[in-house]
Formats: C-alpha cells, structure tokens, sequence
C-alpha cells in the first residue's frame, strides 16, 4: 500500500505540468490543491503501519476523485487508482483469509521429495 501511495505521488506530480499547459489549465488554487494532496499521499506511505494509516490512505482517494471539479483528468485519474486500491483491498482481504487458514506456500511445508537445504 505504501508502494501505490508512493506511484500516487509521483503520478499526480507529473501530470500536473501536463494539465496545467496542455489540458485547458488548472486555477492557481486547484493547483495548490493538488499539489498539497500529492505530498499527503506521499506521508501517508510512511504511516501505513499506524492503525489509521489505511484510513488516512482511502480519505485521500476519496479527496483526489473530488479532484474532478478542479480538472476532470485529475479526478480520472484519481478514479483509475481509486480501483487500484480496491483490488489491493481485496487482495489484502484475501492474503489474510489464507493466513488464518494455514494455506499460504511457507506455511503449507515443502512437498515430498523437496531437498532439504536448499531454501
């Protein structure tokens, strides 16, 4: 998760100079805005092992879909890692069912006939 928020960070910098030249421009306020919004997402990478760190995370999606009404390839875009961050939600969920369960690789043993020491 603090991958994606690190990928947010640098996407959403880089395509406002983009935005801002090519796409018709972003006010002064939206690009401060967003700008502002980038560098939280880029904090919110550090703190995703805080208990809040995941719902921090989420209310910045939710901020950068919102986005739309300063330039809507923003909120685009918001909306594109928005879905990003629902199937690395459901991977999680999935991860931690198989832990529970005792079906992850590590924990199910080495096959038969698996040579010992080469791990």
């Amino acid at each position: 998760m603090a991958a994606t928020l690190a990928l947010e960070f640098i996407t959403f910098l880089l395509a406002l100079p983009v935005v801002w030249k090519f796409g018709g421009g972003v006010s002064s306020a939206g690009f401060v805005i967003v700008i502002v919004l980038s560098v939280l997402m880029l904090v919110a990478a550090f703190v995703q092992r805080r208990p809040w760190g995941l719902g921090f995370a989420l209310a910045l999606q939710a901020a950068m879909i919102l986005c739309a009404f300063i330039h809507p390839s923003i909120g685009i875009m918001g909306a594109i890692f928005a879905l990003i961050w629902a199937y690395v939600l459901h991977l999680r969920k999935d991860i931690a069912k198989r832990m529970r369960e005792g079906q992850l690789y590590d924990q199910l043993g080495h096959p038969p006939g698996h040579p010992e020491g080469t791990d």
